[in-house]
């Protein structure tokens, strides 16, 4: 037997239910993986809600995109990986058909990669959905290199640090935008080269006085709704905005009048990165040289038990965390 999280109805966290299954065997082109560490994000929270991209098609629904493990089984058409060796299972699915959350968990060989020398495994759960989101969404997708400018809004979540980490890993300068005051400190430690809260002072002037007057040659915004009117008047001629994220729950206008200047805005789902084999490979052989060598180094606010599920959910909602919520595996 082997314990799994399921839940069987919408709603809050009180929902999830740790189950004591019968372990499941691995399929053509899947892997079972033993799970030492669970990177939780936004995304499961939504989809236990009923409020993500994609709705629970049946009951009872597992969760989980992200996980450290060791891979315990192969199914047939598998060569790519084999029992023993360490992995870490990116989100390269949809949860309506996996998920993570327990002690052994069947993914599809394609979502799994080799985890990097060195890395343990909570920091290495904690990684993969943050980075891939930052790369592929600034680096891959965008450029984004030496000498630009970065606003990223929604800056103490996982993806937001991330975010600050990435840029600077490429010359880049990262603008930090929170909405307390209170998180100063520990972004401009984690690389912020200024950090702006709207409610103190004007975004577009800071971040306009930061650039010389020309704007951010990209936006990261996690919040969207009619905030990114704003933030085009602090992107610069020809920038990009890039939402991935709907935080505020409004309506998201595409900027015309605000901005007398030409600019790109599109969503970034970091899907469009691990869905495809080329395009994940190429993540990897970047992201992996730096987090084994710790020039990118997941900043973890907090660990849970697998037994502490409901609570580590419920503190997952909370805007208490700074970095990466990782849920421990292992009886």
């Amino acid at each position: 037997m082997a314990l799994r999280v399921r839940f069987h109805r919408l709603g809050g966290p009180e929902v999830l239910r740790l189950e004591d299954l019968e372990p499941q065997q691995p399929g053509p082109g899947e892997v079972r993986v033993r799970v030492q560490a669970i990177g939780l994000n936004r995304a499961e929270v939504n989809f236990r809600r009923g409020t993500y991209i994609e709705q629970p098609r049946a009951f009872p629904a597992v969760l989980g995109y992200e996980a450290a493990g060791v891979v315990d089984a192969a199914g047939p058409q598998v060569d790519q990986v084999g029992p023993g060796q360490p992995v870490n299972v990116v989100p390269a699915f949809s949860q309506n058909r996996y998920g993570v959350y327990g002690e052994l968990a069947i993914v599809p060989v394609n979502a799994v990669l080799a985890r990097p020398n060195g890395l343990d495994p909570v920091v290495s759960a904690a990684a993969w959905m943050q980075y891939l989101t930052g790369y592929g969404a600034l680096i891959e997708r965008g450029g984004m290199g030496s000498g630009h400018t970065v606003v990223i809004t929604a800056a103490a979540s996982s993806v937001g640090v991330a975010a600050i980490q990435l840029a600077r890993l490429v010359g880049a300068r990262p603008l930090a935008v929170v909405r307390s005051a209170d998180r100063r400190a520990e972004l401009l430690a984690a690389g912020a080269a200024r950090v702006i809260v709207p409610g103190e002072e004007d975004l577009v002037s800071a971040v306009l006085a930061e650039t010389g007057g020309r704007g951010a040659e990209f936006v990261l915004d996690a919040v969207a709704g009619p905030g990114v009117r704003e933030l085009a008047r602090a992107t610069a001629a020809d920038g990009t905005i890039v939402v991935h994220g709907t935080l505020s729950g409004d309506p998201t206008p595409f900027p015309g009048a605000e901005t007398m200047q030409a600019l790109t805005m599109r969503s970034y789902t970091v899907f469009e990165t691990t869905r495809d084999p080329n395009r994940l490979r190429a993540a990897a052989d970047f992201l992996t040289p730096a987090l084994a060598s710790g020039r990118l180094r997941p900043l973890i606010d907090r660990t849970f038990d697998l037994a502490q599920i409901v609570a580590a959910h419920a503190y997952l909602e909370t805007e208490a965390r700074l970095g990466k919520v990782v849920v421990t595996v292992g009886r």
